[in-house]
C-alpha cells in the first residue's frame, strides 16, 4: 500500500466543518494554521533514494505493506529517535529496508524539493489582512532543523507546533488542542490546512475547520469566498 495508512476519501480544496467543527461553519476566519510538508514546502522521499536505488526498489520501499516506511515515520513524528526508528524497521521488516531507511534519514535534506508555489505570497497577504498564521506539522525533531535551515517560509509563521518536540502527532485531537493553547487562539476562528485527509478529520474533532490542500490558488479563492480580505487571482 502506497501512502499513509488510514487515509480516508476527501475532496481537495473544499472547506470541511464536520462534527465538532460544524458549529463554527460560517464564522469569520481570524487564524490560519498550516501544515508544512506539501503545503508550504514540498516533501518527496523518492527524491532521496533515486541516486542509489532503482525505481522498482524505491517503489517497494515506499510501500508500507512491504517496508513499513509510513508506520516508522509515524513513530519518528511522535518523538522516536532516528536510530530507534531504523532499529524498529530492522526488527519488523529486515535489514534491506532498514538500511534504506538509514540512507533516507542521513540524506533527508534531498527530500525537501522547494517551496510550494504561491505559499509565500499567501502567507504575506494573510498577515497584511490581519489574519494570524501558524504552523502545525508532524516532523521528527532531529530532522526539523534541516527544514528550518533551508526554508525561511517556516520562520515567517507567528509560532509553530512540531510533533516530534511535543510527543503528540496528528491526526490525534490532543495535538490540535495543544496547538490552540500554545497559540492562544480559539477554534471558532481557526482554519487548518493540510494535504492529508485524516488530519482534516482530526482538526474537525478539535472544532477547527479544515481544508485538504492541493493548490495555493484554489486555497486563496476559498479564503476569499469565506470572507478573508486578501487579493484575488486576476482573471484578465
Amino acid at each position: 500500500m502506497k501512502g499513509w495508512p488510514g487515509e480516508p476519501q476527501m475532496e481537495y480544496d473544499v472547506l470541511m466543518a464536520d462534527g465538532n467543527a460544524a458549529a463554527n461553519a460560517g464564522r469569520q476566519i481570524t487564524d490560519v494554521i498550516f501544515d508544512f510538508g506539501n503545503v508550504l514546502i514540498y516533501w518527496d522521499p523518492a527524491a532521496v533514494m533515486t541516486p542509489r536505488y532503482s525505481d522498482g526498489l524505491v517503489e517497494q520501499f515506499l510501500d508500507n505493506d512491504v517496508s513499513g516506511f509510513y508506520d516508522i515515520n509515524n513513530e519518528l513524528d511522535a518523538g522516536m529517535s532516528n536510530d530507534d526508528g531504523v532499529a524498529l524497521m530492522r526488527e519488523r521488516h529486515g535489514d534491506q529496508w532498514a538500511d534504506m531507511m538509514r540512507y533516507y534519514l542521513d540524506n533527508f535534506v534531498d527530500s525537501l524539493t522547494g517551496v510550494v508555489p504561491g505559499a509565500r505570497v499567501l502567507i504575506n497577504d494573510l498577515k497584511a489582512a490581519g489574519v494570524h498564521v501558524w504552523g502545525l506539522s508532524n516532523w521528527q525533531k532531529d530532522l526539523f532543523p534541516v527544514a528550518l535551515d533551508h526554508y525561511d517560509i517556516l520562520c515567517s509563521l507567528e509560532d509553530r507546533v512540531v510533533s516530534g518536540y511535543v510527543g503528540l502527532r496528528k491526526p490525534h485531537r490532543d495535538i490540535y488542542d495543544y496547538a490552540l493553547k500554545q497559540f492562544g487562539i480559539d477554534a471558532s476562528g481557526a482554519l487548518f490546512v493540510d494535504d492529508k485527509a485524516m488530519n482534516i478529520v482530526g482538526a474537525n474533532e478539535a472544532g477547527i475547520r479544515g481544508v485538504r490542500f492541493k493548490d495555493a490558488r484554489a486555497l486563496r479563492t476559498l479564503l476569499i469566498d469565506a470572507g478573508v480580505a486578501i487579493p484575488a487571482v486576476h482573471e484578465k
